[in-house]
């Protein structure tokens, strides 16, 4: 079935960690500059939940560095679902809002060789 879009239990539970980290931010997730910066320091740190949240008491490190792992779980259950035909798996509007951004994000430094 081509184009088939899929809001698994799986992509609910990763848009309400992206939405409850979003609130810690105070990230207004139609607000297209802002998740973009976000996107960029997303990218620029790897994805990555580097340990250091958790030796730190400053919540929006915290939150960052949660948001950062989610954002990376994300991308690989659309990488997955995407390896499926016809299949296409992706959350509501934060996780679209910021997968936009972090595509868009990939995309310049990809043309800034």
């Amino acid at each position: 079935m081509a184009g088939f879009e899929f809001f698994s239990e799986e992509t609910q539970a990763l848009e309400k960690q992206i939405e409850r980290m979003g609130i810690a931010l105070g990230i207004d997730w139609s607000d297209e500059t802002q998740v973009r910066e976000l996107a960029r320091e997303a990218l620029s740190s790897g994805l990555k939940n580097t340990g250091v949240a958790e030796k730190h008491s400053d919540y929006r490190l915290m939150a960052k560095t949660e948001l950062f792992s989610v954002a990376a779980l994300m991308l690989r259950v659309m990488e997955k679902s995407a390896e499926a035909e016809g299949v296409m798996t992706h959350g509501g509007p934060a996780w679209k809002a910021f997968a936009r951004a972090l595509w868009a994000e990939h995309e310049g430094k990809s043309g800034q060789a």
